[in-house]
């Protein structure tokens, strides 16, 4: 098309502008997964203090400036990571605790215990955030969507295995899985699945039992 004919249309097609318009908006959200990706590692690897403006860019490759484009401030930047890393969590938890043909106590045990011991580094970040949460209000909106999407997951593998699972049978079996999780996160002891599944299936077998029946 030559633009010096007159009558012809040199505006851009809607379809085109549209595509260049996403472009800058795909790039900015790649960055600041990027940069959340970046401050999730850094809370595993060296706790909640490793987490800096300064320590998240070197990590993601990214220009210092990038962080405080994207992040007015550290609290700003911890929150939407630990939100970020509820939601991945919980999306991957969900997905492995399938309703196991085998609906023994046992099984659905160890699918518990295998799903809430995954990656050590992401359990250290997200409970580095969760305790951080007792000190941030800001943090507690995400602290108890995480406990409520655990809860959801556990109600669903007790309803799998023929369990109660009122509210009382459900924080049973969360608390013991979060306590189970924590001893695994902090002490790091080789037989700490086998022991979790142990007193998991123990619980889950207490909760089938009518009552009134032998335990």
């Amino acid at each position: 098309m030559n633009p010096d004919k007159p009558g012809e249309d040199h505006r851009v097609p809607d379809q085109d502008r549209g595509s260049s318009a996403r472009r800058p908006q795909q790039r900015a959200l790649r960055r600041r997964e990027a940069l959340l990706d970046a401050a999730v590692d850094l809370l595993g690897e060296g706790g909640f203090a490793a987490v800096t403006h300064r320590a998240v860019a070197r990590q993601a490759a990214l220009p210092l400036a990038a962080t405080s484009y994207y992040f007015s401030c550290r609290d700003q930047l911890l929150a939407e990571a630990f939100a970020l890393l509820v939601e991945r969590e919980l999306t991957r938890m969900r997905a492995a605790v399938r309703q196991p043909a085998d609906r023994s106590a046992a099984a659905v045990a160890a699918a518990l215990t295998d799903v809430y011991a995954a990656d050590r580094l992401r359990e250290l970040g997200l409970w580095e955030l969760y305790l951080q949460a007792g000190r941030d209000p800001a943090l507690q909106a995400v602290a108890r969507a995480w406990t409520d999407g655990c809860d959801e997951i556990v109600a669903s593998a007790l309803r799998g295995a023929g369990c109660p699972c009122g509210r009382s049978e459900v924080r049973f079996v969360a608390a013991l899985l979060s306590g189970l999780w924590v001893e695994d996160v902090v002490e790091a002891r080789a037989d700490s699945r086998e022991r979790a599944r142990d007193a998991v299936t123990r619980a889950l077998t207490t909760l089938q039992t009518p009552a009134g029946g032998d335990s």
